[in-house]
């Protein structure tokens, strides 16, 4: 049997992606190992979507070509977004490369890996992996993908040039997936697509998957990301207020809290429109946590429209955030466009966008103190020796003493203090 080592960088949807290029590969014999001075394939799953991306990836594959050096045979590979956007240069800049596998070539591996170095990055509007159950990792939590690629095109995004269209899964297949997921230990699942609320199949849109999902015996909770805030339906909504297993937590991108900013972003909702759905959503989930991204220093935002986003910050309160600088991607419609905001600027409201942030995150935090709450127990807690740590309804990473409960369980916890990001028991 040969072995193989994948590494992931990216979200979760790659780490999905990870496990169903390794069921591709077991078909053939192939077995994971997690050394890679042992494996005969060695594969990284990339994302294109972060700064730097591209850098850090040239970065590690020059220091995986001393594998080569040292074992000829072993074939070494790249795949996912990255795979897809940076093609044409990929296997000129790093020689040692072997292959090159799209997000929609995955099941074509093993017959490429017998031959000759290869790009296989062929878009399939039909290709879901809906037949392939993820060689899945332990822990409690499984990830399904029920829909891949993108329509939206939003101007500063390559998902939809790097993942394709939108096609979902099928219903039954992912229900199959929650069923086995259960069977196999884990307890919260969580769906995955790019506007993962766009999902429908046939008569079945997200707001009935989420309800068929939430009568599947053992599931514990059911969370998903990311929604587009233009595809949340009264139906969705409705799941999220009467589903038992569907968490009270949200994320909810935003990405500028100027509708001016969002409309060259082509986000397709104003901010009034935002924060409408904000309190719809509110008034149907009461205690709803909402967490969102936000990108500073797009073309053309200004001063007051950087304002304008601490306003609906401070309007919305989100329990937490994702907040980046811009970072031009080529082949996007911003890609084109001239930067007028410098490096030191986007810095600058960067830092004052992460500063009010964690304030209100704190705040949020601290009102939880006193409060018994809900914990699904992951494992040891990373920075407290002797302690637990496991996650809230409310996505709250909450970090208690070890009493003996095993990774699964939900124990009730008392929040003694707390910090911006963390619970803490007493």
């Amino acid at each position: 049997m040969k072995k193989l080592y994948i590494q992931t960088y990216g979200c979760q949807m790659n780490q999905y992606d990870s496990e169903k290029i390794a069921q591709v590969l077991a078909r053939k014999d192939y077995v994971q190992t997690d050394r890679i001075d042992n494996a005969d394939v060695i594969l990284l799953n990339t994302c294109a979507i972060r700064e730097h991306a591209e850098e850090r990836i040239y970065g590690r594959l020059g220091a995986l070509a001393q594998h080569k050096v040292r074992r000829p045979h072993v074939q070494i590979g790249l795949a996912g977004c990255m795979a897809q956007h940076f093609r044409d240069r990929l296997l000129d800049r790093s020689p040692h490369l072997d292959f090159v596998v799209g997000p929609d070539a995955y099941r074509r591996l093993p017959s490429l890996l017998r031959g000759d170095p290869f790009v296989d990055v062929r878009l399939d509007r039909e290709e879901t992996y809906a037949d392939l159950t993820p060689a899945r990792a332990g822990g409690v939590r499984a990830w399904i993908t029920i829909m891949r690629g993108c329509d939206k095109f939003c101007t500063f995004c390559i998902v939809p040039y790097v993942r394709g269209r939108e096609r979902s899964v099928p219903a039954g297949a992912v229900l199959e997936q929650v069923r086995a997921a259960v069977a196999q230990g884990h307890r919260e699942i969580v769906f995955l697509g790019q506007t993962v609320n766009a999902y429908r199949d046939g008569e079945t849109d997200f707001g009935a998957l989420l309800r068929a999902a939430d009568a599947v015996d053992g599931v514990a909770r059911i969370r998903f990301t990311s929604p587009h805030p233009s595809d949340m339906s009264e139906s969705a909504i409705e799941a999220m207020a009467t589903c038992a297993t569907v968490c009270p937590q949200l994320h909810l991108p935003v990405q500028s809290g100027s509708t001016s900013v969002l409309e060259r972003m082509e986000r397709g909702y104003t901010v009034e429109e935002y924060l409408r759905l904000v309190e719809r959503l509110r008034a149907a989930v009461p205690g709803l946590a909402l967490s969102t991204d936000i990108i500073v220093g797009f073309p053309g935002e200004t001063e007051d429209d950087i304002e304008a986003t601490l306003a609906l910050m401070r309007a919305v309160r989100f329990d937490s955030a994702f907040m980046f600088r811009y970072s031009r991607r080529d082949h996007t419609k911003a890609g084109k466009w001239d930067e007028t905001v410098s490096e030191e600027e986007k810095a600058q409201r960067l830092q004052a966008v992460i500063a009010q942030q964690e304030r209100i995150g704190a705040e949020i935090n601290t009102n939880l103190v006193g409060q018994e709450v809900d914990v699904l127990v992951e494992g040891p807690a990373r920075r407290r020796a002797g302690w637990l740590a496991g996650k809230t309804p409310h996505f709250k990473t909450t970090v208690f003493p070890d009493d003996g409960s095993a990774p699964g369980d939900i124990v009730r916890v008392r929040v003694a203090s707390s910090t911006a990001h963390t619970l803490v028991g007493g």
